[in-house]
């Protein structure tokens, strides 16, 4: 409750009668959870009283701030799902997320008895492990909209409306309840002792720190990198949770196969010598190439109108992406034979003769 009267107070003290609105009715919302209906109600009636309508997701879009030079929009809004996405992760990355996530439920109490707790998060780890995944997943948890930076906006082909830019992000997140997400971290927050950076980038830096500061001690903010060596080291002193999101381990890749497939029907899911073989095959690609790969499969057995999504179609795809379609029908042959798909499927599948089939082992 704290974190949102002092939020109401800087709204009110600059005349931002949108920001008092959001946090007076997120803090109804307090008194309410906590069994306090009539304090709840009469912050409710004051603000019906001033303002007739509530912020909606129109005018959270219409407000996002534009690049100058370009025009283009420097922010997306994501709306948190009512049933939250579930999330394949290790253990102990996991735990660290719901923590971080019971920190923000716990802010309130941690103010309470004057702990100032911040809540910065950074991501970082290769492309496609689920930086982007779990930051949406702390919304839906949370239920806080996830305001989402666009670097390609951001950095301005005139270098002074880059650090203009920065400050409307920030503002924008500051006049709300919402999660701040800055993903592609890297292209904003470069080290400063980079000797092929323009002072001006580096005048970028220091105005990104100065907002970062501000911005994190009565907000949330998560950041999100492919490539942790590029950021300046001043960079991670500002969050207090560091997260390296890794390439899922096999045991994690079946239960990542078993989410990506839910609600279809297959004919290997429920054959753990088949699923363990799949799992094992794509051992080491990061979530999202396994998901595009499950994906084709899903869209080749419905195109093919095909009641299952079948473990010899899913081979296939692996073995493709593998390749990028540059091999052999005797090759593709001879993977699903030593993936131990039956001779008759191979023939059914690619439309041969089982006589072909054989012959093309026998010739491999």
């Amino acid at each position: 409750m704290y974190s949102e009267i002092i939020k109401i107070i800087e709204g009110g003290l600059k005349k931002d009668f949108k920001k008092v609105h959001s946090y007076a009715k997120l803090l109804a919302d307090k008194f309410r959870e906590e069994g306090d209906e009539k304090m709840a109600n009469l912050i409710l009636n004051l603000l019906n009283q001033k303002m007739t309508n509530s912020i909606t997701l129109d005018e959270l879009v219409s407000q996002v701030p534009v690049d100058q030079d370009s025009r283009m929009n420097i922010l997306d809004v994501y709306i948190p799902e009512s049933t939250p996405n579930s999330l394949v992760l290790s253990s102990i990355v996991q735990g660290k997320i719901e923590s971080f996530i019971n920190s923000i439920s716990h802010r309130q109490e941690l103010l309470k008895h004057g702990v100032i707790s911040t809540s910065t998060l950074l991501l970082y780890g290769a492309p496609g492990v689920g930086k982007t995944s779990i930051a949406k997943y702390i919304s839906e948890q949370t239920g806080l909209p996830l305001v989402v930076a666009r670097l390609d906006a951001i950095v301005s082909s005139l270098l002074g409306n880059t650090a203009k830019n920065i400050r409307k992000i920030f503002e924008y997140a500051d006049s709300k309840p919402c999660i701040l997400f800055l993903d592609e971290f890297d292209a904003i927050a470069k080290s400063r002792d980079d000797k092929f950076e323009l002072g001006e980038l580096k005048r970028v830096i220091n105005s990104l720190l100065q907002n970062i500061d501000a911005f994190s001690q009565n907000n949330i903010l998560i950041a999100a990198t492919n490539h942790a060596e590029l950021l300046d080291k001043a960079i991670w002193r500002r969050f207090n949770t560091v997260i390296e999101v890794s390439i899922p381990s096999q045991e994690d890749t079946a239960s990542l196969i078993k989410l990506f497939l839910k609600g279809f029907d297959t004919d290997f899911l429920d054959d753990k010598k088949k699923l363990d073989k799949i799992a094992e095959l794509v051992s080491g690609k990061s979530p999202s190439d396994i998901k595009a790969i499950l994906h084709r499969a899903i869209t080749q057995s419905i195109i093919e109108k095909e009641k299952l999504i079948t473990f010899q179609e899913v081979l296939i795809e692996v073995y493709d992406f593998e390749h990028h379609s540059k091999y052999s029908v005797d090759e593709l042959v001879k993977y699903l034979d030593d993936n131990g798909v039956a001779k008759t499927q191979i023939a059914e599948k690619l439309d041969i003769s089982i006589r072909q089939v054989r012959n093309k082992l026998h010739e491999n």
